[in-house]
C-alpha cells in the first residue's frame, strides 16, 4: 500500500486553524469532495461521511489533545495518538437529538430510561445476536462504577482479582477504588504478535482469596478477539473455582473483517454464563465517552441484583438522549465507520513495515488500538538506562517522553497495561489516515535521526 504524501500545518492546528485550511492543506486527492481515487483507501466522492477530513479537536477541552498540549506545551506537541477516543464528527442524528431535547431547558431527574434500554436491546440482538432481557439492563454512568459495584459485592477488600495481561490500564484504578488487589496473569505472544493464555497460570491463580475475573473482549491494548473457546474454558475454570467473570465488552462493535466476537452471554453453556456480568457502553462506538452513560446485565437474577446493592445510576439526561439517538439512528454513520477504521489498521501495519521496521505491528482483530512492538527503539536511545537516569516509571515511559521530543506526537506506554506490556507503545487509529501516516512519518524521520 503506498499512500500519497501531503502535510498538515501543525502549527496553524494548534492555534486553532480551520477545518477548511487544515483540509486545504491536504493533498488534493484527501479533499473532501474530490473525485479522484484516495490512495490511502478512504472516502471517496460518493461517501455520505468524509472520514480522511481531518477535525480540529483543540480548544474543546480533550484529554487526547488539549490535556497533551498543555502538558508537553506548543513547541513540542503536534499530534495526540494516545487517549481512547475518536477525531471524527459524531454521527449528525446525535447533535440533533441533544438540539431537540436542549429546547426543552430544564435538567431534572429522569422519570424513565424505557426507551433508551429498548435501543440497547435493539442493538445488541441487531448486531450481535445477544438476547438481553429488558429486567436485566441496569444503566450506569459508566462502565467503571457498574465494574466498582460489581467488585465491592464479589470482591471482599484485600482479595484478589485475575486479569489476563497486558490489559486495560483503568481496571488498575478499579481495583483501587474497590481495595482489591490485581492477579496478573501475564500472557503469552507467539512469533506471530497473537496473544494466548497462559492456562497453566490462569488456572493457579483462581486461589480461595480470588472471587473475581476481569475479562476484556476484544482486549485492549492487544486487539485480541477471544474465540468462544477460549471463553468457554475460561468460563468452566472460573466456575470451577466459584470466580465470578466481569466481562468488559466496550470494544465489541470495532471487530476487523474475517475476524468474530463472541458474546460472553452467548456461550452455549447457562452456568457458565450465569456466573458472569457483562459490561458495555456506547462511547467507543460513537465516540459519547464524555456523556457518562453505559449498561450492563447478567443472566443471573441473584447475581444481578446484589450488584444492584452496590450500584448508583446517576442517569446522565443529555448522555440517554445521544446513546439512544445512536442506537436508534446511527448505524448508517457506523457502517461506514467501520471498513474506514479497518482500512486504518491495515494501512498501519504495511506502512509500519514499509518505513519504521524498527517498529513491530500485527494487525489488531479488534479495537481501533495499535499495540506497537518497540524493543528495537528501545535498544537504539537505550532507554532503560535513560528512564533509570531521569527517575520515570519504565523505558517506556522514556520512549513516550522521546517520541514528544523527537516526533512531536504522543504514545501510550505499554508498561502502563501490566506485565507484558514492556517494549510497547499503543497508538490510536481511530483518527483521519492522513494524520495516521503523518505520525509513522514523523516517527521515521525521528529515529533515522537518532
Amino acid at each position: 500500500m503506498t499512500a500519497q504524501d501531503f502535510s498538515l500545518d501543525r502549527r496553524g492546528f494548534i492555534k486553532g486553524a480551520t477545518t477548511t485550511a487544515l483540509v486545504s492543506s491536504l493533498a488534493p486527492s484527501l479533499v473532501l469532495g474530490s473525485s479522484e481515487q484516495n490512495p490511502l483507501g478512504g472516502s471517496s466522492s460518493k461517501d455520505t461521511f468524509n472520514f480522511d477530513k481531518p477535525y480540529n479537536r483543540i480548544g474543546t477541552n480533550c484529554v487526547k489533545w488539549d490535556m497533551q498540549l498543555a502538558k508537553f506545551g506548543s513547541d513540542k506537541f503536534e499530534i495526540g495518538m494516545g487517549i481512547a477516543d475518536m477525531d471524527f464528527k459524531s454521527a449528525p442524528c446525535i447533535a440533533e437529538a441533544l438540539s431537540e431535547r436542549c429546547q426543552h431547558e430544564n435538567w431534572g431527574y429522569m422519570s424513565s430510561t424505557k426507551s433508551l434500554k429498548e435501543a440497547i436491546k435493539e442493538w445488541n440482538w441487531s448486531r450481535h445476536g445477544i438476547d438481553v432481557s429488558m429486567e436485566s439492563i441496569t444503566i450506569a454512568s459508566g462502565v467503571h462504577p457498574g465494574l466498582i459495584a460489581a467488585l465491592e459485592t464479589i470482591s471482599p477488600p484485600a482479595s484478589k482479582v485475575v486479569m489476563n495481561t497486558p490489559t486495560y490500564n483503568g481496571f488498575y484504578t478499579d481495583l483501587r477504588l474497590s481495595r482489591t488487589i490485581a492477579s496478573e496473569n501475564e500472557m503469552i505472544k507467539d512469533k506471530d504478535h497473537v496473544y494466548h493464555i497462559d492456562w497453566d497460570d490462569f488456572e493457579a491463580r483462581l486461589t480461595a482469596d480470588t472471587h473475581a475475573m476481569l475479562l476484556c473482549n476484544p482486549q485492549n491494548p492487544t486487539g485480541n478477539c477471544w474465540s468462544e473457546a477460549d471463553l468457554l474454558r475460561i468460563g468452566e475454570l472460573c466456575l470451577k473455582h466459584k470466580v465470578v467473570v466481569l466481562a468488559d465488552e466496550i470494544h465489541c462493535d470495532f471487530i476487523m473483517q474475517g475476524q468474530k466476537y463472541t458474546p460472553f452471554a452467548n456461550l452455549p453453556d447457562k452456568a457458565i454464563v450465569d456466573n458472569s456480568l457483562t459490561f458495555k457502553a456506547i462511547s467507543k462506538t460513537f465516540s459519547l465517552a464524555g456523556m457518562k452513560n453505559a449498561y450492563f446485565f447478567s443472566t443471573n437474577p441473584v447475581l444481578l441484583s446484589r450488584v444492584k446493592k452496590n450500584h448508583r445510576a446517576d442517569i446522565n439526561t443529555l448522555g440517554a438522549v445521544a446513546n439512544e439517538a445512536a442506537y436508534r439512528r446511527g448505524a448508517g454513520w457506523f457502517d461506514e465507520l467501520l471498513p474506514y477504521i479497518d482500512e486504518n489498521h491495515s494501512f498501519a501495519e504495511t506502512y509500519i513495515k514499509q518505513v519504521l521496521p524498527e517498529f513491530s505491528y500485527k494487525k489488531a482483530q479488534g479495537t481501533y488500538l495499535a499495540w506497537l512492538g518497540t524493543g528495537d527503539l528501545a535498544k537504539q536511545i537505550d532507554a532503560a538506562s535513560q528512564a533509570e537516569r531521569l527517575g520515570l516509571k519504565s523505558p517506556e515511559h522514556y520512549i513516550e517522553q522521546w517520541l514528544i521530543d523527537n516526533a512531536h506526537l504522543q504514545l501510550n506506554p505499554g508498561s502502563n497495561y501490566g506485565p507484558g506490556g514492556a517494549n510497547h507503545m499503543r497508538m490510536n487509529l481511530a483518527t483521519p489516515r492522513p494524520i495516521i501516516k503523518q505520525a509513522i512519518d514523523k516517527i521515521a524521520e525521528a529515529v533515522r535521526r537518532a
